[in-house]
């Protein structure tokens, strides 16, 4: 009997984490007024960051895509972009660092980018996939004190978008972390063996504002 009941908290167990529900945007068209503002934990003043996201959009080499964009008063401290020719790109206040790597489309794509200031290093992850190390804004720091946009890129604090630069499609399971995970920790996120959330971007728990047509939907896990 107690070997039953222990096969039974089991299951039941197993069943509840199989059904987590989790919030997810959906930017239904293109438009500059239609954007998610993002509070962190904690102040985004890195010298390392490891940035995740799941996401899905049916533009494909019709124009670039603002994937991710943190800025402060007077620079775009962090930016996330879909090239006009499919390449990713990654913006540390100035000149980008470029990856050629499979485009994303309709499917649901796991997207990861590691950034360590002290080596420079910098990688893409695809679906748990790293990409070729480049060296990029080695010594550099992301100061705090700005916004975390999700959908527009802001041309000024919180503002100045354009809709030929919006994203369009499903994005959520935006972790953010102060440190550089691992090629197999994000091997797990990918696969969902590990359900570890950021500590300066928690999704499960981020306080966020939508704003224009994102409908912010909840689905199963």
């Amino acid at each position: 009997m107690q070997l039953s009941a222990s096969l039974l908290i089991l299951a039941v167990s197993t069943a509840l984490v199989g059904s987590v529900k989790v919030k997810s945007l959906v930017f239904p068209t293109e438009t500059s007024t239609s954007y998610v503002e993002v509070t962190p934990l904690k102040g985004l003043q890195l010298s390392a960051f490891t940035l995740c996201m799941r996401l899905a959009t049916e533009l494909r080499g019709e124009r670039e895509v603002i994937l991710f964009a943190y800025r402060t008063q007077d620079f775009d401290e962090l930016n996330v972009w879909r090239e006009l020719d499919g390449r990713f790109s990654l913006y540390l206040s100035g000149e980008g660092v470029f990856f050629s790597v499979p485009e994303l489309g309709s499917l649901e794509t796991h997207l990861c980018i590691t950034w360590d200031s002290g080596s420079g290093a910098v990688a893409i992850f695809l679906d748990g996939r790293k990409s070729l190390t480049k060296i990029y804004k080695k010594n550099h720091n992301i100061r705090s004190g700005g916004k975390i946009i999700l959908g527009q890129d802001p041309d000024n604090y919180l503002g100045g978008f354009e809709a030929k630069q919006s994203f369009v499609g499903e994005m959520y399971d935006v972790n953010m972390w102060d440190s550089v995970l691992s090629h197999s920790e994000i091997q797990d996120l990918a696969s969902r063996k590990n359900v570890r959330s950021g500590n300066v971007i928690d999704w499960h728990f981020a306080n966020i504002q939508s704003h224009g047509q994102v409908e912010v939907i909840s689905h199963e896990v």
